[in-house]
């Protein structure tokens, strides 16, 4: 699933292709793609719109229009939007399931294996993004915030990383590469990281994500219909710098001990048993 990284990405990069630009024509293939109206209500709100600017919320997508309405995409697992010429075909895709044609000659592709992203067009984005965390990049969100957040509950750091009320953004892959380099186990409880725990990690994890929006986000192995890439097709790279995640049975970068996978709230969770010091495991940080 493209977390933070890797929509800020999207963000950053379509926002020079896509400014300016009107919504000439809007093609729905998939009508459970628009999660808030009618698809033909969905098609109304954007016709003759001119998109003027991008931005990102948490895993959100946002794309606010020229009448102060915004359109909002969560791309869930396996969505992906790539801007193609005008000429492209995407009706002989069968992954694609909207399609924007914009002012210009090019047309933008949603595309999404799963059929899990979806589409909001709302007057206010406090409509869908109510209820998010900080924004972990922001100088707004402190350590004493973590600290606050995790305190008294008995799930494990793992599991509320990737909790969007807590910190919004954060996904599988980068909590993991944060826990490693703060040196805490996934599955302790939150309740019993300390201030000083907590300021690492603050710390940490703002480092990860940083560098891998520097580095286009991740693109992971397999088809590439389900993985993320660029609007213009280009995969990430920072799956070349994972210290963890993916990496089960593999040396640690820091001492060679084995990297482990486990199950935590489900997920599956890397880490080194050497490097991140063990201490008492919450009941959802079951071994696999």
């Amino acid at each position: 699933m493209p977390e933070l990284p890797e929509v800020e990405n999207y963000a950053r990069d379509l926002k020079p292709l896509l400014v300016g630009r009107r919504i000439e024509a809007v093609d729905v293939h998939w009508p459970r793609a628009v999660a808030n109206l009618s698809v033909e209500e969905f098609r109304r709100g954007l016709l003759g719109r001119q998109i003027v600017n991008t931005d990102r919320r948490g895993k959100y997508l946002l794309f606010p229009l020229d009448n102060r309405w915004t359109l909002v995409l969560h791309l869930r697992m396996t969505g992906k939007l790539r801007l193609a010429p005008a000429n492209a075909e995407p009706d002989s895709d069968p992954y694609t399931r909207v399609v924007l044609r914009l002012s210009g000659g090019q047309v933008l592709l949603f595309r999404d294996q799963r059929k899990f992203g979806r589409f909001y067009l709302v007057e206010d984005p406090a409509q869908v993004l109510k209820g998010l965390g900080p924004e972990p990049l922001q100088d707004s969100f402190t350590p004493l915030d973590l600290f606050h957040a995790v305190q008294g509950r008995r799930a494990a750091i793992k599991a509320l990383l990737l909790d969007q009320h807590i910190v919004a953004g954060v996904g599988n892959i980068y909590a993991d590469e944060a826990l490693f380099l703060a040196g805490i186990d996934p599955r302790r409880p939150g309740a019993s990281l300390t201030l000083a725990d907590c300021s690492r990690l603050h710390t940490c994890l703002r480092q990860v994500l940083a560098e891998a929006i520097r580095e286009g986000g991740s693109t992971l192995g397999g088809s590439s219909l389900g993985n993320y890439q660029r609007p213009l097709g280009i995969p990430g790279r920072y799956q070349l710098r994972h210290r963890v995640y993916g990496r089960a049975g593999q040396p640690c970068p820091s001492c060679g001990t084995p990297i482990q996978r486990v199950k935590v709230a489900q997920r599956s969770t890397h880490f080194c048993p050497r490097c991140q010091l063990s201490g008492p495991v919450a009941s959802d940080g079951s071994p696999r």
